[in-house]
C-alpha cells in the first residue's frame, strides 16, 4: 500500500472524519494518514483501541513516536495516560493493549538511524509534559498553542507537519479540527489563522522522511 507518499507536496487528511479500518488484532482499528507498505509499513495512523483489546508483543525495527490523545495506553513499561509522549528507538519492542481504551497517534519506522535514545513523558506524572517534547540537530516536536482567532506564521526549513489536537484554525481556505493532519515540505511556510476557539497542535518541525531513515 502506497497512501500519501508525495512529500514534495501539501498533504492533509481530516482524520476526524474517516472510518475506522481494521487491524489484524481484534478490537485494534485505524485511520491511515501516510503509508509505505502492508502490515509491516512506514506509517503514520491514528489508532483506537476498545477497552481490553491488545496487540502481539512485536519490535519496531526502525522505531515508533507515538502521542496518547484519549484515554490510557499500555505496554511493558506501564500506563500512559492522554498527553503523554513516547519515543520507542529502532529495535525496541513492546505488548500494547489498553484496559479502558485509548485513541493514539503514531508514526512507526521514521526514526534516523542513529536515533538510540528512547523519551518518555508520561502526562500527569510527577515530571510534567513540557511544551516542547523533543528537540535535537534533525528535528523538533512540540505542543503549540495559539490565541482565538491569533494568525500564525511559521517558517519552515525543514519540513512540517502538525495534528490538531483540540480547535482549529484555517489555512490556504481550508478549516481544519480535531484530528485534521497537514504536512508541508520544506520551504512551504504555514501561514494560518487560529479559529474562534483558539487551538491545541502536536507540531513536528523535521526532514519528511529523514536521509539517514532505517532500512525497510
Amino acid at each position: 500500500m502506497r497512501l500519501n507518499t508525495d512529500l514534495s507536496r501539501r498533504t492533509v487528511v481530516h482524520a476526524g472524519r474517516l472510518d475506522w479500518v481494521r487491524t489484524p488484532a481484534a478490537g485494534v482499528e485505524r485511520r491511515m494518514l501516510f503509508r509505505i507498505g502492508q502490515e509491516q509499513a512506514r506509517a503514520t495512523s491514528i489508532v483506537r483501541y476498545a477497552p481490553a483489546s491488545r496487540f502481539a508483543r512485536h519490535t519496531h525495527p526502525g522505531g515508533e513516536e507515538f502521542l496518547v490523545l484519549e484515554g490510557v495506553f499500555e505496554d511493558d513499561a506501564g500506563a500512559y495516560p492522554a498527553g503523554s509522549y513516547v519515543r520507542n528507538p529502532p529495535g525496541s519492542a513492546h505488548a500494547p493493549a489498553s484496559t479502558g481504551g485509548c485513541v493514539i497517534f503514531v508514526k512507526l519506522w521514521q526514526f534516523r538511524q542513529d536515533d538510540l535514545q528512547p523519551l518518555v513523558w508520561r502526562a500527569g506524572a510527577a515530571q510534567a509534559t513540557p511544551a516542547v517534547l523533543f528537540d535535537d540537530s534533525d528535528e523538533r516536536v512540540w505542543i503549540g498553542e495559539w490565541a482565538a482567532g491569533a494568525p500564525i506564521d511559521l517558517p519552515n526549513a525543514r519540513g512540517l507537519e502538525l495534528l490538531v489536537l483540540s480547535g482549529g484554525f484555517t489555512q490556504q481556505g481550508e478549516r481544519f479540527s480535531r484530528w485534521s493532519w497537514l504536512r508541508l515540505p520544506a520551504g512551504s511556510d504555514l501561514k494560518a489563522c487560529a479559529a474562534g476557539s483558539g487551538a491545541r497542535i502536536w507540531l513536528k518541525s523535521a526532514p519528511l522522511l529523514h536521509a539517514t531513515v532505517c532500512a525497510f
